[in-house]
C-alpha cells in the first residue's frame, strides 16, 4: 500500500498510507494532516495543497503541467524546485512511498 510522509515545518511527522491513485492533497485532507488546506478540491486551482516533494523522489514525478505551474506561483510560501501541488501528485505504480515537507504558510 502507498505510504506518504508528511513533515510539518516543526519537525513534526505524519505517515499515511492510501490507495493506489490517491493524490497528496486527499491523503492529508482525509487524515487530518495540519497544513494542507484543498480549497479548491483538488482542481488545481488555488496552491493550498502545496507541499515541498522529496529532491530523490523529484524525478520520479510527472513533469509539473502548465496549469500547476501557475498556481505554483501564486503559493504563499516560498516556491521551490521541490514545490508541487499535492492535488497533482498521485502515489501508486512504481511511486510507492513519497516524502513531503509541508509549508509554514497555504494562505
Amino acid at each position: 500500500m502507498p505510504t506518504i510522509i508528511f513533515e510539518q515545518p516543526d519537525g513534526a511527522v505524519t505517515e499515511v498510507e492510501v490507495d493506489e491513485g490517491s493524490n497528496v492533497m486527499r491523503a492529508a485532507v482525509s487524515h487530518g494532516v495540519a497544513g494542507i488546506i484543498g480549497e479548491c478540491g483538488g482542481q488545481a486551482m488555488c496552491a493550498t495543497c502545496h507541499v515541498y516533494v522529496d529532491p530523490q523522489a523529484a524525478s520520479d514525478l510527472p513533469s509539473v503541467a502548465e496549469d500547476e505551474d501557475e498556481m505554483l506561483d501564486c503559493a504563499a510560501a516560498e516556491r521551490t524546485e521541490f514545490s508541487r501541488l499535492g492535488c497533482q501528485v498521485k502515489l501508486g505504480g512504481a511511486l510507492q512511498r513519497l516524502r513531503v515537507n509541508v509549508p509554514s504558510d497555504q494562505v
